[in-house]
């Protein structure tokens, strides 16, 4: 499973990082988390908003920072 974290790297973005790996960990997944800072690239996901959270190369939350729980539900 690749986990996508969309953002510049602001603290919203790095709680969404921490969050996702937490739920991830949880879970028992095998996973990879890469941290897409690229503009261009995180608008290639047709977001505006900013963190957003890609399982697998979709986008499953944006403009928010969902709850370990949430992404649990979103991850399973």
């Amino acid at each position: 499973m690749k986990i996508q974290i969309l953002g510049t790297g602001c603290p919203k973005c790095k709680k969404l990082a921490e969050n996702a790996e937490a739920a991830a960990k949880v879970l028992g997944l095998e996973y990879t988390i890469e941290k897409v800072t690229d503009i261009n690239r995180i608008m290639g996901f047709g977001i505006m908003t900013t963190p957003g959270l890609a399982v697998d190369g979709k986008v499953k939350v944006a403009g928010k920072v969902p709850s370990v729980d949430e992404i649990k539900k979103m991850l399973s």
